[in-house]
């Protein structure tokens, strides 16, 4: 019997989650609470349209011509990793197949466990998003600690898995030096590592947040210039960590 998932959107021609052209499948459900998600109508579970892996996999084929040979499929959120059986599914079927596979991931994992390990056998790529360095900026963030999510990067290291760090540039919160610097640090402690990228903040998900709350936490921030995004990629850039924006 096929594994269904909870879904909340489908993009078929991405070129920003992962390397070429993308199939991009949003899971719903997520355990962090960021200012700024992008996708706030992803935390409830229960919201998404359930979609079995027969039919995802029936309608990625659909555009196996344009996300191949360079492309592939990548599942994001919400976070993917709540659904651990159907990704696993979904991506030993894409592999079969020979599409590339990318996991978007908070990270947030306690404790690696064989599903985990599972996962990372059928996954080609890991991008994973650090949100803070600093422990109080990151619950402040996002309501949740980070330490399980830099042990993660540590677990995803040790285990050779090929990654790359995704941080959003927060003007106020983590457009500092320091903030970068720290991130510098960590991540010439790893292996794996292919590339950092550093995402401008933005606004395009505040319509989303609408119907769940007055006001929008983030509201007034601007998006970070392209001064400020060109110098810390350059603090990167300097220390010899592959780094875009």
């Amino acid at each position: 019997m096929t594994v269904s998932g909870f879904i909340h959107s489908k993009e078929s021609f991405s070129t920003v989650d992962g390397p070429g052209v993308r199939y991009v499948v949003f899971l719903q459900s997520c355990q962090l609470r960021c200012l700024y998600c992008e996708n706030r109508d992803t935390w409830d579970r229960h919201l998404g349209t359930v979609y079995s892996v027969d039919a995802l996999v029936e309608d990625i084929l659909k555009y196996r011509q344009y996300i191949q040979p360079h492309g592939g499929v990548t599942v994001s959120g919400g976070e993917p990793t709540l659904q651990l059986p159907f990704i696993i599914e979904l991506f030993k079927r894409c592999q079969a197949l020979g599409i590339h596979t990318a996991l978007d991931t908070n990270g947030y994992i306690h404790k690696p466990d064989a599903q985990v390990l599972e996962l990372l056998e059928v996954t080609d790529l890991v991008l994973l998003d650090i949100k803070a360095m600093s422990n109080p900026l990151h619950v402040e963030l996002t309501s949740v600690n980070n330490h399980d999510i830099l042990k993660f990067a540590q677990f995803l290291g040790e285990h050779q898995q090929p990654m790359w760090i995704r941080h959003v540039v927060v003007p106020g919160y983590t457009d500092t030096i320091e903030n970068i610097s720290a991130l510098a640090a960590f991540i010439q402690t790893l292996t794996g590592v292919e590339q950092v990228e550093l995402l401008p903040y933005h606004e395009l998900g505040k319509h989303k947040w609408a119907p769940y709350t007055d006001k929008y936490p983030l509201e007034g921030t601007p998006t970070p210039d392209k001064q400020t995004m060109q110098k810390l990629t350059n603090y990167l850039l300097d220390r010899k960590i592959p780094a875009l924006f």
